[in-house]
């Protein structure tokens, strides 16, 4: 397990960090430099670029731009419970799991900071393990500096560059919480709960907030009397004794000895799938799989392609709202000169034409600025190129190309898509 330590940090290079706090011009080339490591699973950097985000330093917004732009997709897994349950330990087990079945793994474990010094012992790292010598687990200790939730400020762009490095699972480890600290169920995709026996009347002190927010309850030290009870009354309490597909799954564990952990390493799973499911709407995911569809998985919105005759001229709005290109480039072979704009969790990509005869110079000429293109993101795209071809949808190219920051793509005819221009993004 890859313990960060910013001593370890430092082998970024002296100039990477003079150079992002030289000027606007030495910070973005510093920021590319560091995404590029990132890309590249450079464990220093994931280090280096943790610290920017968290403590907000120079060069921190444009990266977290960056990583907004940049591919891949995460499940966020949340860990919570009261102070004693065995959170870290059992984290410990979870990350070493997925680990074992080839995942990369990132993990941040939150402490409470202290309400004198605002410092904190950073201590859940103790409960974890020796790192595993190829850099797949990632351990990331945080202070809660005074959050209140369970969690630290900066956890969600944590989690961003982490998704970035290509951590396809992220396990959040919050402080100890109480009744109404729920703040992981906004952030994680699954929230486990971790409860244990001899807990007593305190799971009933737990009932009207923290025990709501549950997808999976985990009762750990189930070697310990009593651990059949606390189940039951867990089912009970949750009104769950009619097993239904949406009912929280409850499964006992003992971290220590790793007992239990395939069980709900499954419970996570099962529940991650059916949320993701839910994301697409009026689909019969399980009819389209029948019927040997399985691209149509992880179908997302990538961007909206707008043509301007000038990026100069137009960026000026996105950026009143707060928008900044996180990237801008010429694609030689298109004639075009583009920026990218995140917006959420898609992009505004702004298209200016170095050539009159080009596709966009030509649009401009027809039909003026405006919207030119969207762009569908999808897990594999050879698959739903061949998919397509032998659906008899019209496409502009049978071929697969390259563009803008290396991705790949395919464009749809507007007679196959209700009149507009549809670009089809895979992988870089």
């Amino acid at each position: 397990m890859q313990i960060s330590e910013e001593s370890k940090t430092s082998g970024l290079g002296s100039g990477v960090i003079i150079a992002l706090v030289s000027g606007d011009e030495s910070r973005a080339a510093s920021v590319q430099a560091m995404v590029e490591r990132l890309r590249s699973g450079d464990v220093r950097a994931l280090a280096r670029a943790i610290s920017m985000v968290e403590d907000r330093t120079a060069g921190a917004e444009e990266l977290l731009a960056a990583c907004h732009t940049m591919a891949g997709s995460s499940l966020k897994i949340g860990v919570t419970g009261p102070p004693g349950a065995g959170k870290s330990t059992l984290v410990d087990q979870m990350s070493q799991w997925l680990h074992g079945r080839g995942e990369r793994v990132g993990v941040v474990a939150v402490d409470p900071s202290s309400p004198y010094t605002g410092g904190a012992l950073l201590g859940d790292r103790i409960r974890m393990r020796e790192p595993v010598e190829d850099g797949g687990i990632y351990v990331r200790s945080m202070a809660s500096r005074g959050k209140v939730g369970g969690l630290a400020s900066a956890v969600r762009d944590v989690c961003e560059v982490m998704r970035a490095s290509g951590r396809g699972k992220i396990l959040i480890e919050t402080v100890g919480v109480g009744q109404d600290e729920v703040e992981i169920a906004r952030l994680a995709d699954v929230t486990v709960l971790v409860l244990a026996p001899g807990m007593g009347d305190e799971i009933q002190s737990l009932k009207a907030g923290v025990m709501e927010i549950a997808d999976v309850f985990a009762v750990n030290k189930s070697d310990l009397a009593g651990a059949d009870r606390m189940a039951a009354e867990i089912v009970a309490m949750q009104g769950l004794g009619s097993a239904t597909e949406d009912a929280a799954a409850v499964v006992q564990t003992v971290a220590t000895t790793g007992a239990g952990t395939d069980e709900l390493m499954a419970a996570v799973a099962a529940c991650g799938e059916r949320k993701r499911r839910r994301e697409i709407p009026d689909r019969d995911l399980d009819g389209i799989a029948d019927q040997g569809a399985e691209w149509m998985r992880g179908l997302a919105l990538d961007h909206l392609g707008i043509a301007v005759k000038s990026i100069t001229g137009a960026r000026g709005f996105y950026e009143a709202l707060g928008m900044r290109a996180a990237q801008e480039e010429t694609v030689e072979q298109e004639q075009v000169k583009v920026a990218m704009l995140p917006v959420g969790a898609s992009r505004i990509e702004l298209l200016e034409p170095t050539a009159e005869d080009s596709v966009i110079g030509r649009f401009l000429a027809k039909r003026g600025e405006g919207l030119h293109h969207i762009a569908l993101k999808v897990e594999d795209i050879e698959g739903m190129l061949k998919k397509l071809k032998e659906g008899g949808v019209r496409l502009v190219n049978d071929r697969i190309g390259v563009g803008a920051g290396g991705h790949r793509y395919f464009f749809v005819h507007p007679a196959s898509t209700g009149g507009v221009l549809v670009e089809i993004v895979g992988k870089k």
